[in-house]
């Protein structure tokens, strides 16, 4: 009997030893048929909606914390001040003439992606399909459109929006991605925690337009460079943060950087679209 028992003990051993063998195999070719980052290789990556790390969508409405006289009224001919233009940017906005755009049917020269979200407006953000993000505004009836994913142009004439091309991060700082910060008594809610994820957003391609609504110009070559982030409060009130830079070498002598900011809002009830005007 003790004979038996002790040849027992190998036995078991070795069968354990075979089960963890095929167990090994099997890992190692289920490890083999993944793609780094443990996904699959016949597994479609995850669609840009599904991987957001941030929420967007929904309704926001524009508060205007900076360079309020040149936002909030169309600044007079000739007022540049705090835009890094060249010569060139001040012989073409010397001859700004707001009803000549009118009669040309360029009153959407403001309007462009360049210029748009410094306008006071409400944003109605949505998803067109998995890997297209929709900002609709309500001044000027404006629609952009930010294409993630391996999406090509399709040519063509350049567009007010231009075209836009949009990524996910995540911060590589505990505290959530850099952004403008937001002046909390316009809150009233505590400091404000930022989000864990941004949204980066590169437009090109977009149709000759104005920074400011006094014909201040950007040119074709511009290209429109933004970091989107929320900051939320200890309230819950939540901001949109759009850190944006400029970068135009005809019209600007170096990029100009703003950082217009929306708050959300609880539903699109004030959504009050209105059509491009070249003066308020």
């Amino acid at each position: 009997m003790e004979h038996r028992r002790v040849r027992t003990k190998p036995l078991r051993y070795g069968v354990t030893l075979a089960a963890a063998g095929l167990l090994v195999l099997a890992g190692s070719g289920r490890l083999a048929a993944q793609a780094p980052g443990g996904q699959d290789e016949d597994e479609a990556p995850p669609t840009a909606q599904a991987s957001a790390p941030i929420d967007l969508t929904g309704s926001w409405v524009s508060i205007v914390t900076e360079d309020w006289r040149w936002r909030m009224v169309t600044p007079a001919k000739g007022d540049y001040a705090s835009v890094p233009i060249t010569e060139a940017a001040k012989k073409v906005a010397d001859q700004w003439d707001p009803d000549a755009d009118e009669a040309a049917g360029e009153q959407c020269k403001s309007y462009g992606a360049a210029g748009l979200m410094r306008i006071p407006t409400r944003l109605r953000i949505s998803w067109q399909d998995e890997n297209t993000l929709k900002i609709e505004t309500d001044a000027g009836t404006q629609t952009r459109l930010l294409h993630f994913g391996d999406w090509q142009s399709p040519g063509g004439e350049p567009t007010w929006q231009g075209d836009s091309k949009a990524t996910w991060t995540t911060p590589s700082r505990p505290g959530g991605s850099f952004g403008a910060g937001v002046n909390d008594a316009e809150g009233g809610g505590g400091p404000v925690a930022a989000n864990r994820g941004s949204l980066d957003v590169v437009t090109t391609r977009m149709r000759p337009g104005y920074l400011r609504k006094n014909g201040l110009p950007y040119s074709a070559d511009a290209t429109l460079t933004e970091y989107w982030d929320i900051l939320r409060q200890r309230d819950g009130t939540e901001w949109l943060v759009i850190t944006t830079l400029i970068d135009d070498p005809l019209y600007l002598s170096r990029p100009w950087i703003t950082s217009p900011n929306f708050r959300r809002e609880p539903d699109d009830s004030k959504w009050d679209p209105t059509p491009c005007s070249a003066r308020w």
